[in-house]
């Protein structure tokens, strides 16, 4: 069934969705911004993800930014006048970000209603709600059905991941309860959570052979027998990532999409190169 044209669909660029999706719901990808250097860059782009790369090897100085309100005003606005005649706008936890703020604030403003969701997730935890809202729109619902089913799929979605070290989540003021593993940071390899909208520590394992076994357990154990989509992160580990995303699609009797992707700038300038990354979203 055609896409209904009075509800549009928008997020940020941390969602990472794969392009097939963004064209087929047609939603709308406002970026936030890495700046490496002095010089600042489009998350979501290969030239940031490239950059990035180079700047933290080089131990150059990384920041990261929301969008602005204005920049949410301007992409409302041409939803509207795209012929939308109410906007849902999904976007990355507002424990990491200020990007649900602003998005909030240009809200108050748009020229059509506009239902602004903090998603309280990250890439394609957040990813997965924005398609489901967009499927919930395309088989003709209301901005209400398109929150509800976004709603639905982000409490049953869990993301785990590995880092190599925490001392950029540290550096970038995101570690929030995980600071406690930093004392023996040297000793593990520390897996995380993404628990209402903050990076939690799970456990610690010694190596990282171990850790990388252990988030592969986690995802089948969540991912259960049912239908499910799973998306596996990275940053500048394809091959780990690649022989993950194998295992698990043959450990899912249920698994329907599965995406193996590197993150983008933004989320990677915060988590550091040695990323892995599993995200698991039953249907």
């Amino acid at each position: 069934m055609p896409r209904s044209r009075s509800v549009a669909i928008v997020t940020d660029s941390t969602a990472y969705l794969p392009t097939e999706a963004v064209e087929r719901h047609r939603i709308i990808v406002v970026p936030l911004t890495v700046v490496l250097g002095g010089t600042a860059f489009e998350d979501g782009t290969d030239e940031a993800a490239r950059e990035l790369t180079n700047a933290l090897q080089q131990r150059r100085p990384v920041t990261t930014s929301r969008p602005g309100p204005a920049t949410f005003a301007a992409a409302y606005l041409a939803a509207a006048d795209a012929g939308a005649e109410g906007i849902v706008s999904l976007h990355l936890s507002s424990e990491i970000s200020g990007t649900y703020d602003a998005a909030v604030v240009a809200a108050r403003e748009a020229p059509v209603p506009v239902r602004v969701v903090d998603s309280a997730m990250i890439a394609m935890a957040l990813g997965f709600s924005v398609v489901a809202a967009a499927e919930a729109v395309a088989a003709g619902g209301t901005p209400d059905d398109a929150v509800a089913a976004a709603v639905k799929r982000a409490g049953s979605t869990r993301a785990y991941f590995y880092v190599d070290t925490l001392e950029h989540l540290r550096r970038g003021g995101r570690i929030g309860p995980a600071q406690a593993l930093l004392g023996s940071a040297l000793a593990v390899k520390p897996l995380l959570e993404l628990r209402e909208g903050r990076i939690e520590p799970l456990e610690r394992v010694r190596t990282a052979s171990r850790a990388i076994a252990r988030l592969e357990a986690l995802a089948v154990e969540h991912a259960g027998a049912g239908p499910v989509d799973v998306a596996v992160h990275h940053l500048d580990s394809e091959e780990r990532a690649t022989q993950l995303g194998e295992r698990l699609r043959g450990r899912l009797p249920g698994l329907v999409d599965l995406h193996v992707s590197e993150v983008g700038a933004v989320i990677g300038a915060h988590t550091g190169p040695g990323l892995l990354g599993a995200v698991v979203a039953p249907r």
